[in-house]
């Protein structure tokens, strides 16, 4: 799945930054455990001479990047003397001429690069630098948001033992909920709220006697994101921040779930909500 989320923000990046700067040619990839690039995603190739090219730091102008991480361009990549050339034969085969190199750096580490190229000797200006660095950016915070999902996911795996480790995983449930609309790939993002499902499930709370049985309430996912928010103890205005919403949007969805739950106050509607196994 990790692969596929890659996969994903790669491939819209490098549209991006075709798109942008105006060159014909982009292609880039991630760090792996081995410490080196390996090149999985390309647009406006005519062949697959640079698909699967294994970066080392340091070498070729994505080495260079990668070694002191910043961006670099080189005019003319055969004739550049201020990279080395083991690539050259992949660079060559794919008549590629200037070559832009762009780092993708979380938390001061390089865990990427994304490329733009020209098949013409031509300046790569300072306005494409900017814009293939925007590209980058894009890269950077998915990354960010898929270091965080790993870290909730981590917490939720771990058997809550009392009631300071239910809290954590309550916090863990409120910022997956918050996370998955940011997750570009649709099958993660339902794995994420999946996960949401099965640890609002797991309150272990006790089932209400028959004659108190209703039929089940049902929120609206944006209710639910609200709602899940509140009970972590965020105020409307943070949570409308944490969601990416109007505060207005935000006080809308809690009335419409207070209603529904039949509360009258935010702490009922937590409770009546962890009754219902819609929150943990």
């Amino acid at each position: 799945m990790t692969e596929v989320v890659e996969s994903v923000e790669l491939r819209a990046a490098l549209l991006r930054l075709r798109r942008t700067t105006g060159l014909p040619v982009a292609f880039g990839g991630l760090l792996h455990e081995t410490g080196r690039l390996r090149i999985a995603e390309l647009t406006g190739t005519a062949s697959g001479a640079l698909r699967g090219l294994a970066i080392s730091s340091g070498n070729g102008l994505g080495g260079k990047s990668i070694a002191l991480a910043r961006p670099f361009a080189v005019t003319d990549y055969r004739q550049a003397r201020h990279i080395s050339h083991e690539y050259d034969a992949a660079v060559a085969a794919e008549g590629l001429r200037s070559v832009l190199a762009v780092p993708v750096v979380v938390q001061r580490r390089v865990r990427g690069v994304l490329y733009g190229a020209l098949r013409t000797a031509l300046p790569i200006g300072d306005r494409t630098f900017d814009a293939a660095a925007a590209a980058a950016r894009d890269v950077e915070q998915a990354l960010v948001v898929r270091d965080e999902v790993r870290r909730l996911l981590a917490v939720t795996r771990e058997p809550a033992a009392g009631p300071a480790a239910w809290e954590e995983v309550r916090a863990a449930h409120s910022e997956l909920r918050a996370l998955a609309p940011r997750i570009a790939d649709a099958e993660t993002r339902d794995h994420l709220l999946a996960v949401c499902a099965r640890l609002a499930g797991a309150t272990g709370a006790t089932a209400a006697p028959p004659a108190e049985r209703h039929l089940p309430v049902r929120l609206a996912p944006r209710e639910l994101d609200v709602l899940t928010c509140v009970a972590s103890g965020a105020t409307n205005a943070a949570a409308a921040e944490l969601l990416g919403l109007r505060p207005e949007t935000v006080k809308g969805y809690l009335r419409s779930s207070m209603r529904k739950l039949g509360a009258h106050t935010r702490l009922e509607a937590v409770v009546a909500a962890r009754r219902e196994g819609l929150l943990p």
